[in-house]
Order: structure tokens, then C-alpha cells, then sequence
């Protein structure tokens, strides 16, 4: 998976160099995460997200982007007085973004695409601290998201990035037997937010 992530990565880097208009830069922000088919609800765990980016105009309206980045996924519910569970996902990927944008005008554009994803690690914690390994389910190493966002140039060489993932394979199965897919299986659900910085001028 490793590999493959790598050949997509170096494919789209050599589209945009051949298309002799591109640019790039860094990117860090953070996530707001879920996890769908878990028992808490709500984007409560927080999360990093950092890497690089490369866009190309494809059209005077269009352009294509590939991203490289750190993101940092998961889930979270903190104890209450009325509840006094305490759980804690941290799932740590490289993922590999590729995206379509379209502009809405001069200052903002739609986004959408796919994320694939390679999973670093996965742990989980409760009140007495990480799950041991036998009770602890697999996680799979493979992630992938559909994405849509939004894109909004506020300065020269930098613009905000509000994005929405859902992962449409599972990040691992559930205890239980259903046939139901949605049901059975457990996704990432992502919200960020990030800045992108562009090195050079267009």
C-alpha cells in the first residue's frame, strides 16, 4: 500500500510538471473527528493535520490537486458527572489526497475527490488506560475517503481549507453479525480546517 500511495503521489507530481503551470507549498491545521458504527457521537477528538500540497490549472475554472499529509483521526468520549465513561480512538495515516477544484470566483473554490489513506498506527484507551492487544479489534491499514470542501483566498499566498472525509471502506469490522454494510463496520469521519501556505509565485 505503501508503494502504491508512492506511484500515485509521483504520477500527479509529473502531470503538473508537464503541464508547466502549478504550484505548491505546505499545509497544517486540525481535525475535528468521529467515528461512525462506535457508541459516542460527535466530532470530539481532535487531531492534527500537516503536510504538502501541488495544484495545476487543468481549465480556466478547474484545477487538480495532490496532497501528501500527517492526519491524525479518531474518536473521543470524555467522562461526565452523569457518565463516567471514558474512551479514547487515536488513529494516526499518511494520507494521499486527490482533488478536483472548481471556482466560484475570485476568492473561492468547490472542492472534491478521494482520499486514500495509510494507517501509521491505532490505539484506544479507557479509564484504566490502552486496550491490551487481545482486546483490542484490528484496525485495517488501508483507508479510503470521498471528500468535499471549500477553498477560500484571503491572501496572496495563502487560503483556508474546510473539508469534509468520510471513509467509504471500513477502518475495521465490529463485533457482531449483520449484512448490513453500514451497520457492521466502523468509518472515519473527518471535519478540518487548515492553512496552505504557497512557496513561490504562480
Amino acid at each position: 500500500m505503501r508503494k502504491l500511495l508512492l506511484v500515485l503521489f509521483l504520477a500527479v507530481i509529473a502531470l503538473t510538471i508537464k503541464a508547466q503551470r502549478f504550484n505548491g507549498g505546505i499545509l497544517a491545521g486540525f481535525n475535528g473527528s468521529q467515528v461512525e458504527g462506535d457508541s459516542y457521537k460527535g466530532y470530539n477528538k481532535p487531531g492534527a493535520v500537516a503536510g504538502f500540497y501541488v495544484e495545476t490549472d487543468i481549465a480556466p475554472a478547474v484545477f487538480a490537486g495532490l496532497e501528501i499529509k500527517y492526519n491524525q483521526k479518531g474518536a473521543r468520549k470524555n467522562p461526565t458527572a452523569k457518565d463516567p465513561t471514558k474512551y479514547i480512538m487515536r488513529l494516526n495515516y499518511i494520507d494521499l489526497p486527490v482533488y478536483a477544484g472548481f471556482r466560484t470566483g475570485e476568492w473561492g473554490a468547490v472542492l472534491a475527490g478521494i482520499q486514500p489513506g495509510y494507517l501509521l498506527s491505532g490505539k484506544e484507551f479507557d479509564v484504566y488506560g490502552e486496550f491490551p492487544p487481545e482486546d483490542q479489534a484490528e484496525f485495517n491499514s488501508f483507508d479510503l475517503q470521498a471528500l468535499i470542501g471549500f477553498q477560500f483566498d484571503f491572501l496572496d499566498y495563502l487560503k483556508a481549507d474546510l473539508r469534509f472525509a468520510l471513509s467509504v471502506l471500513p477502518i475495521r469490522d465490529k463485533p457482531g453479525d449483520t449484512n448490513y454494510y453500514w451497520h457492521d463496520s466502523q468509518f472515519n469521519n473527518v471535519i478540518s480546517l487548515a492553512l496552505y501556505y504557497q512557496i513561490g509565485g504562480r
